[in-house]
């Protein structure tokens, strides 16, 4: 699902903080695409928050992350 301009940024301050949690994990792209059982362009594009995201890969996100929903939406 494609982003509604207006709200890219958001899309991108919560790109940013699956990046900062992955790297805290010390996870690849690719290792957190398997973990969280979806493809690694679609990692990507959550990234670079290119994407929407439905609940089932927030709450594997923050499984696989060990964080709550909260701390990925807790944009800086």
């Amino acid at each position: 699902m494609d982003v509604k301009q207006q709200y890219k940024p958001m899309y991108e301050q919560f790109g940013l903080n699956v990046v900062y949690y992955r790297k805290r994990k010390r996870l690849t792209q690719m290792q957190l695409a398997e973990l969280v059982d979806i493809d690694r362009s679609h990692i990507s594009a959550i990234e670079l928050g290119n994407v929407g995201v439905s609940f089932d890969v927030i709450f594997k996100l923050c499984e696989v992350l060990e964080i709550t929903p909260k701390e990925l939406f807790d944009f800086r």
